[in-house]
C-alpha cells in the first residue's frame, strides 16, 4: 500500500483512495476538541469572507479560526484548543477557517474517505484508517504546515502506525512536536497572544471513539464526527 507524505497546504492531489490532512498546531486540535465537547459538524471555510458569509447564511454557528496564527476580528473564538475546551459546545455547529490545515483540506478533496486530525486524535485515526486500507489502497498524508516539524511528525507516527512497523513512538513525536519551529512562538513572552497550554491540548494524545471524516459531497466540506 504506497503512502505519500506531502508537506505544505498547496497539492493538486491526484485521486486517492484515502487523504489524511494533519493540523496539530491547532486547527484540528481545535475541531477535535469540538467534537469532544459534543459538536455536530465543522463547515470549512476557505477565506474569512467565505466564513462571514456563512454565518450569514447560518447565523447560529460558531465561527472559529485564525489568519497568519491569529484571531479573526469579528470571529465568535480564535484557533485556541485550550480555549475550545472551555467551551459548551454541546449540539452546537461551527464554521472553520485557519491558514494551513483547512486550507489543506479544501485541496484533499478528492479521495474516497478524507479525515482531519491533530496529534491528540492521531493514533485513533491511523488505526481506524488501517482497517479500511486494501493493499493496492492509494493513500496521501499530508502535514499541512509548509515548513514546520510538528505536522511532519504527526505525518510519519500515523503512517508508522498504519504500516506496522513500530518505528515511531508517541514520545518522540510529542517531543518533535514541542520543538518545532512552530511551537517556539508560544513559549516565547513576548507574543502573549499565543497561550503555552495551548501546546499541552496539542500533544496530549487521547484516546477516542470517534474520527474527523470530511464529507466532501455537500456544498460545503464538512467536518463529520464518525463513530466507529
Amino acid at each position: 500500500m504506497p503512502i505519500t507524505i506531502y508537506q505544505g497546504h498547496h497539492h493538486s492531489l491526484a485521486p486517492a483512495d484515502i487523504n489524511i490532512v494533519i493540523d496539530v498546531i491547532r486547527a484540528f486540535t481545535v475541531a477535535h476538541y469540538a467534537f469532544i465537547g459534543g459538536a455536530k459538524e465543522i463547515l470549512l471555510a476557505g477565506t474569512a469572507e467565505e466564513a462571514f458569509a456563512l454565518k450569514e447564511t447560518y447565523p447560529d454557528y460558531v465561527l472559529t479560526g485564525e489568519e497568519k496564527g491569529v484571531g479573526i476580528s469579528g470571529f465568535d473564538l480564535d484557533n485556541s484548543p485550550k480555549r475550545m475546551a472551555m467551551q459548551g459546545m454541546a449540539d452546537k455547529r461551527l464554521i472553520q477557517k485557519t491558514t494551513n490545515g483547512v486550507t489543506a483540506a479544501l485541496g484533499a478533496l478528492n479521495a474516497q474517505h478524507l479525515f482531519v486530525t491533530g496529534f491528540s486524535n492521531a493514533r485513533t485515526t491511523a488505526e481506524h484508517v488501517r482497517t479500511l486500507a486494501a493493499k493496492d489502497c492509494v493513500m496521501n498524508i499530508v502535514a499541512s504546515h509548509p515548513s514546520g516539524d510538528d505536522d511532519m511528525a504527526c505525518a510519519e507516527y500515523i503512517k508508522d502506525i498504519i504500516e506496522g512497523t513500530n518505528a515511531v513512538t508517541a514520545a518522540e513525536t510529542i517531543e518533535r512536536i514541542k520543538r518545532s519551529s512552530v511551537a517556539e512562538k508560544f513559549f516565547d513572552r513576548c507574543q502573549p497572544l499565543f497561550d503555552p497550554e495551548d501546546i499541552a491540548y496539542c500533544t496530549k494524545e487521547l484516546t477516542g471513539d470517534f474520527v474527523m471524516k470530511v464529507k466532501q459531497e455537500r456544498e460545503v466540506p464538512t467536518i463529520e464526527r464518525v463513530m466507529i
